[in-house]
């Protein structure tokens, strides 16, 4: 399966890049390279751009650039971070 197959919020492991040298080397160059965890969080209305998230950075690659990289879906998907709770020792109410 390719990357641009998969559904928005879909988690998933790079398999392979395929496409010219000068693109391998730019998504090596941005992280995108095999065993490397991806996530799809939005697909523009017409199907391009695609953008993903992965090591803590947010992508957006052409979708004829995603059918370039193979994917393997993940099966446990990853919550929506939650909201962050600070509690101050002694505070009382």
């Amino acid at each position: 399966m390719t990357l641009d197959q998969l559904p928005i919020g879909t988690n998933a492991v790079v398999e392979r890049v395929e496409g010219e040298r000068s693109f391998r080397r730019r998504l090596l160059e941005l992280g995108i390279l095999p065993g490397t965890k991806v996530r799809v969080l939005r697909i523009a209305p017409l199907g391009d751009p695609i953008e993903i998230s992965s090591q803590g950075s947010n992508l957006s690659i052409r979708g004829r650039e995603a059918g370039a990289i193979w994917v393997t879906p993940s099966t446990a998907q990853a919550s929506e971070p939650q909201p962050l709770t600070l509690e101050v020792a002694g505070a009382r109410d």
